[in-house]
Formats: structure tokens, sequence, C-alpha cells
């Protein structure tokens, strides 16, 4: 008897592994290209909103963040609803692996953004004019991070991040000033173009799937 549930838990095991594996190695299609481009109208929203009510956002750098990371939440929220709820239309049985391979990807980079945060604003709060900067690095790391399940152009966002991100930190250098504009307009050019990528990509996958038929 013991013989047969071990035999059984190794064969749930196995089968567990290879749908996770299976998952990994399958385009992901639950990125939707409007809500992505919506997140992008979120940080401009945002940025614009700071430029004109918070007069300066370097004393205030509670309020300045505190907007910033409740609007990132929105975001990932958004986007996280669509993901799942179009995984469950595209990839049906795989839809809970995929989503959590999407996400997996993309954890690292979180994990480092948010420890930054905590780190900068404990240890060296003078130091806090670094976090937009580092931020758009680490979200153009994440990009790269998940291009093996995302379409492989997704790669030019992520270098937009990369480029963005270490202007960011050259143009707030001179200064040490918080800007809404360097947090705001590298994020909406950016998920601007992740959505071009994720809608002329879905467009071509549904073009293939057409003609199989």
């Amino acid at each position: 008897m013991r013989d047969r549930h071990g035999d059984l838990d190794k064969a749930l095991a196995d089968i567990v592994a290879i749908r996770m594996q299976i998952a990994r190695d399958t385009a992901f299609r639950g990125l939707g290209a409007a809500t992505l481009a919506a997140t992008g109208v979120l940080a401009l929203v945002v940025a614009a909103g700071q430029a004109v009510l918070l007069d300066d956002p370097t004393g205030r750098p509670v309020a300045f963040f505190g907007l910033w990371i409740t609007a990132a939440v929105t975001a990932c929220a958004l986007i996280g609803f669509e993901a799942v709820r179009r995984s469950r239309r595209v990839h049906s049985g795989l839809a809970d692996a995929m989503v959590f391979s999407a996400i997996e990807g993309f954890l690292p980079a979180g994990g480092a953004g948010l420890c930054l945060g905590l780190v900068f604003a404990r240890f060296a709060p003078d130091q806090l004019w670094m976090l937009p900067g580092l931020w758009q690095v680490l979200v153009g790391l994440g990009l790269f991070a998940s291009a093996r399940i995302l379409p492989r152009s997704v790669a030019l966002a992520g270098a937009w991040y990369l480029l963005a991100g270490f202007a960011a930190l050259a143009l707030a250098s001179e200064t040490r000033h918080l800007s809404p504009w360097l947090m705001g307009l590298p994020f909406a050019v950016g998920q601007g173009l992740v959505a071009v990528i994720i809608h002329f990509q879905s467009g071509r996958l549904d073009g293939d799937a057409d003609a199989d038929l």
C-alpha cells in the first residue's frame, strides 16, 4: 500500500513538473495591450498631478513615493487581473502555471526594487533621488528576464527602461532632486512600447491561427 501511495505521489509530482516546464517554454498570451497602455497613461496622470500639486517633491518624499507606489500597485493589479482572465481563456488548463511563470520572471526585479526603497528610506534618505532611475533599470531587467515567454521584441522595451533609468540617474545627479517627469515619462513611454509590441504580436498569432484553420 505504501508503495502505491509513493508511486502516486511521484506521478503527481512529475505531472506538476511537466506542466511547469511546458508553461516556461510556452509563449505567454495573457497580457492585454489596452491594459498596458492604460498603465502608461496612469503614469502620465500621476506625473502631471505631482508637477502641479506637489511644489517640493524632494522635501516631501513620503507623498512623492507614496503616490508612485499606489500607482504601481494599481497598475500591477490591473495587469494581473487581465492576465488571469485572458490566460484562462487562451491557455485553458495551463492558465495557472502560465501566470505563475510570468510572475516568476519579474519577482527578482520587484523584490530588489522593494528592498532598495526600504534600505534607502532607512539608511540613506538623502539618496532617494536615485530610486526612480534604479527602479527603471530593474523593470528593464525584469523584461529581459521575461523575454523567454513574452515576444522577443519586448527586449526593445527592456532596453528603453535601462537607457531611461541611466539617463534619469545622470540627470538627477546634477540637482539631486526628485522629479515627477523623470519618473512618469520613462514609464509612460515604456508601457506604451510594451503595449504596441503585445498588440502586434497578438495580431500575428491570431492571424497564424486563422491561417491554420
